[in-house]
């Protein structure tokens, strides 16, 4: 396998577990603040930590939720990484 195709596939398996990172904590956090701003225009109530508490909430929560697999995935995509060094070298 070329080079140029090896640190290809790294970098997209890398981009692959950034993106699905990303999406589990923001995904939920999204969901929430659209249920609280529907809320809040049903209700006329403008306060802002309505919005933001719930939000952090719902994200530490997910971070707890799904830390160890985020840890693992990361784990994994180094250990590979530095595996995979030498073929690199050449």
């Amino acid at each position: 396998m070329g080079s140029t195709e090896f640190v290809s596939a790294i970098f997209g398996d890398a981009l692959i577990i950034i993106v699905n990172m990303v999406a589990v904590l923001i995904v939920p956090s999204l969901v929430v603040g659209l249920i609280v701003s529907i809320f809040q225009a049903a209700t006329q109530i403008n306060e802002q930590t309505l919005s933001f508490l719930p939000r952090l909430l719902v994200t530490l929560a997910m971070l707890g939720f799904s830390g160890p697999w985020m840890l693992r995935s990361l784990g994994d995509i180094f250990a590979r990484l530095f595996h995979d060094i030498p073929i690199l070298i050449g």
